[in-house]
């Protein structure tokens, strides 16, 4: 009888990372592009530009459920390729942007009532009044995105450098992106710029990825 070969996991794990790094920030890169609105304006615009843009917003918001379902996995995955060389700074990190991440559908549940109540024809003054009755928990969570995924961000390219496993690129490109996205969407309000700066972290991640499939699997699951 012969034995059916046996796929080692660990390769696949590998694989399965190289993969998926970079889908996130590349989802969440097109998202702040596509938004149909500013992060600066007021609920009244926002609502009227999202009523206005419905089909736009309708691309948005699968975009965030894409970034949503592998933003987490994918730190986790560069968190596991740092931890060795970096590993206080790689615990920081995550420890900040992992629930930054988790914060996420917390924080788009605003525009997707705003869709919905648009899709079904609802008054935008209607809709505009209800938006701005937030819970609590909105705020907190919008709080701990904003901090957890900018600050976790620079913590995880700097592990990056540290690490010497990804080029130097890589790591900085990473630091940097989301710094590049806070301008971008409140300073400066250029979506264009907001692309980039995610686009950045997903380049970054994309070389995590490679520099994880270069790894021998005993070194990978070690």
């Amino acid at each position: 009888m012969t034995s059916t070969p046996r796929v080692d996991v660990r390769t696949v794990s590998r694989w399965l990372a190289a993969i998926l790094l970079p889908i996130g920030p590349a989802a969440i890169a097109l998202l702040r592009y596509f938004l149909p609105y500013d992060t600066v304006d007021d609920m009244s615009t926002i609502t009227n530009k999202i009523v206005d843009n419905l089909d736009r917003g309708s691309v948005v918001l699968w975009l965030g459920f894409v970034g949503i379902l592998t933003l987490v996995p994918g730190v986790y995955f560069v968190g596991r390729l740092t931890r060795r060389r970096a590993p206080w700074l790689t615990a920081i990190a995550l420890l900040l942007v992992v629930p930054g991440y988790l914060a996420l559908p917390w924080t788009a549940s605003g525009d997707i009532f705003i869709w919905a109540a648009g899709t079904a024809g609802l008054d935008p003054a209607a809709i505009t009044r209800a938006a701005e009755v937030t819970h609590g928990s909105m705020d907190l969570a919008g709080f701990v995105f904003v901090a957890g995924h900018v600050i976790g961000t620079i913590l995880l390219g700097i592990a990056m450098w540290r690490s010497r496993l990804v080029p130097r690129w890589a790591a900085v490109a990473t630091a940097i992106s989301q710094p590049i996205h806070a301008i971008a969407a409140i300073v400066l309000v250029s979506h264009t710029l907001d692309l980039f700066g995610w686009g950045l972290q997903a380049a970054g991640f994309a070389a995590a990825g490679w520099a994880i499939l270069r790894l021998r699997d005993e070194e990978w699951m070690a």
